[in-house]
């Protein structure tokens, strides 16, 4: 039986990755968290002992090697190091995207796997689910013709943004991820599996729109549970209340056993999203140029009213059309002047792609399939977003994988 440590656990790390490991037959044996309360609760699920719990990546890995391979799901800025040290042991690793938060680390990354026997895969979920597979598919068909553009948009939900990117952890870049990478890594991750060809040049805009102080309605309190103002698209009351306490995005509040009335009262989560002191982009749009020529767009916005992904895949001899939240695909063939359109499962989370990366993860380390996507392959995405943060910040149009000072 495959074990693993997990080195992180929050949602990812804990609820999502440790889930599917243990339900696939693989066994949870070692966990690493800072939060005492946290790392108790989670070691209780896998009925672990407390020699098992480790409060930080330097006491697990000075035990050297003692199980087959580790997920890597810490905060954002504590990815590389841990990364660095299991691949010196020979590990290999599923690793949380955002990579790292330093355009200078992929290469590090790079040399780092190159001189271990570890493979690192990324967490880009979204190649592993039935939908996008299905996408790729009509394009590997050559039904498209030569393909040309995309025009990709991540909707991520008005909801969602306040959770995760007004009141959460990817609220401030520094010291999270730029917003473009935190969010739609993913997406930019698909653009490369379209392109099939490296990234050579970004241009983006994007900034902070809404989620400002000048923006507060007037009599607005700085925590929405003494808030008098009525309809509120952003009351955390609205937000969490209705929904599932035993899923996301509730269960990140009441981590470690806080009450949600607590953690409403008293917690980031219930604080007024006009003052709530966020700086990153909530609409952003990129253009990326391919080595081949192949043009994206992407357009990530936080002004949604749903969590799903649309997008176009352009070609010269058809258009393809796909909705991921209904799972539907809309194929015009220009050849035939037919058009046909088909449905795909897309029931889990991150539509499915979870359970299917941590199997096809469990499939290469059981020697029974190639690694998932390789790491050179999975930096683009980064090299992109890299590019795509400088050419907002400073209005240009940059080279990928070029960071020019000033």
């Amino acid at each position: 039986m495959t074990t693993v440590a997990i080195l992180g656990c929050g949602n990812r790390g804990a609820d999502v990755y440790a889930r599917h490991l243990t339900a696939q037959g693989a066994r949870v044996t070692q966990l690493v968290d800072p939060r005492p309360a946290r790392l108790a609760e989670v070691a209780a699920r896998h009925g672990l002992p407390p020699e098992a719990c480790f409060p930080d990546p330097d006491a697990f890995f000075a035990r050297g090697r003692v199980v087959d391979a580790v997920v890597i799901a810490t905060p954002d800025d504590a990815h590389v190091g841990p990364c660095l040290r299991a691949l010196a042991l020979g590990y290999d690793v599923l690793l949380e995207k955002p990579i790292c938060l330093h355009e200078e680390e992929l290469d590090l990354l790079l040399a780092a796997e190159a001189a271990s026997r570890g493979r690192v895969t990324v967490c880009h979920v979204l190649r592993a689910t039935a939908f996008f597979g299905a996408v790729r598919g009509v394009l590997a068909s050559g039904r498209l013709g030569r393909l040309v553009g995309v025009q990709h948009a991540e909707n991520v939900a008005y909801w969602h943004y306040a959770h995760s990117y007004v009141r959460g952890n990817w609220a401030q870049s520094p010291p999270a991820a730029p917003f473009v990478l935190a969010k739609s890594g993913h997406d930019l991750d698909l653009l490369r599996w379209f392109a099939q060809a490296p990234p050579v040049r970004v241009s983006s805009e994007g900034r902070l729109n809404h989620f400002r102080p000048e923006e507060a309605p007037p009599g607005a309190s700085d925590r929405c549970v003494t808030c008098p103002v009525p309809d509120c698209p952003y009351d955390a009351r609205r937000i969490y209340l209705p929904r599932d306490p035993a899923h996301w995005p509730v269960t990140v509040l009441t981590a470690g056993g806080v009450p949600l009335a607590e953690a409403l009262e008293r917690g980031p989560y219930g604080r007024c999203v006009y003052g709530a002191g966020n700086n990153v982009p909530d609409h952003q749009a990129v253009t990326v140029t391919f080595a081949n020529g192949v043009t994206a767009q992407l357009t990530v916005s936080a002004f949604t009213h749903n969590n799903t992904r649309t997008l176009k895949l352009l070609g010269t001899h058809g258009e393809l059309r796909a909705h991921m939240e209904r799972g539907e695909l809309e194929l015009h063939d220009f050849r035939t002047g037919d058009t046909e359109r088909f449905t795909v499962e897309v029931g889990g989370n991150h539509g499915g792609g979870d359970e299917a990366l941590v199997a096809a993860w469990l499939a290469f380390l059981r020697g029974e399939a190639e690694v998932p996507t390789p790491l050179a392959e999975s930096l683009d995405s980064h090299r992109i977003a890299f590019a795509a943060e400088r050419a907002r910040q400073r209005g240009t149009v940059e080279m990928v994988g070029v960071a020019s000072s000033g």
